[in-house]
């Protein structure tokens, strides 16, 4: 069970579900709620039975965004590395997972929580779920990575629509346009979480976790040094138990059994 006052953090079977908890306020960001969302993963970090990580909101509502009365704890101080040490690294951290990471949309994903839902390696979302920047509304550019993570994956026109006029993106539209993978019934979300997850917490953990970082790194790369890259990683990876593993349940004509090494 979990010990944190504003997200729930429950273990079962390998797989993790970290449920941002503050419903009342749909789950609004604050730092102390952030840095409890720091504390579980670096519980993941630390607990190699743990192989996958499915994160949702509770209530109606996946995240709001930030709570704009909750303010820097460093009053006075720097303010910008105050928002980074909390919130840049909670997120840093969820994009760099040791373990697969499955985001549950289970409502809307606004701001802030728009930016925290984009850091998934599967992103689901209910059907009635909607994503909306919001920041334009109140006077402000975007931040937590929007104008960074948003573009790669809409484009730079649909970005920048989205971003100026807070026009909410529901759910069946963000499948088509490739911001998430799956759009599910409302009733069904948690279930399929579930079950993707169970999925990936059976796979090659070290494997999978590496094709995340191959895919992120090669927008930066040409082709030549992609490829190059990705046989100097293939090295690493097929090194570990579960790539012999692999190979010798396919010649085998058996069902692999990975242990996550």
């Amino acid at each position: 069970m979990s010990d944190f006052k504003d997200i729930i953090f429950e273990t079962e079977d390998g797989v993790a579900t970290l449920t941002l908890n503050r419903p009342d306020a749909l789950n609004a960001l604050t730092f102390d709620m952030v840095y409890e969302v720091q504390d579980a993963l670096a519980r993941i970090e630390a607990d190699h039975s743990i192989r996958a990580l499915i994160l949702t909101g509770a209530g109606r509502a996946f995240c709001s965004g930030q709570d704009l009365r909750n303010r820097p704890p460093a009053e006075g101080g720097d303010k910008v590395q105050a928002v980074m040490d909390c919130y840049f690294r909670a997120m840093d951290g969820l994009r760099k997972l040791r373990v697969p990471l499955i985001v549950a949309v289970n409502g809307t994903a606004a701001g802030a929580g728009f930016s925290f839902a984009l850091t998934g390696d599967v992103i689901m979302a209910a059907r009635s779920a909607k994503f909306i920047q919001v920041f334009s509304r109140i006077g402000l550019i975007p931040d937590m990575g929007s104008t960074y993570l948003l573009p790669k994956v809409v484009g730079r026109a649909r970005a920048l629509k989205i971003m100026m006029t807070n026009e909410p993106i529901m759910a069946e539209t963000a499948l088509e346009w490739g911001l998430i993978s799956d759009c599910v019934a409302d009733g069904d979300l948690m279930e399929m979480a579930r079950e993707m997850a169970a999925k990936l917490a059976k796979g090659p953990t070290r494997a999978l976790v590496a094709t995340r970082a191959m895919v992120d790194e090669a927008e930066d790369n040409d082709f030549e040094t992609h490829v190059r890259r990705e046989l100097e990683e293939q090295m690493v990876i097929g090194a570990t138990a579960d790539a012999q593993e692999g190979v010798a349940a396919f010649v085998e004509k058996r069902q692999a059994v990975f242990t996550g090494t």
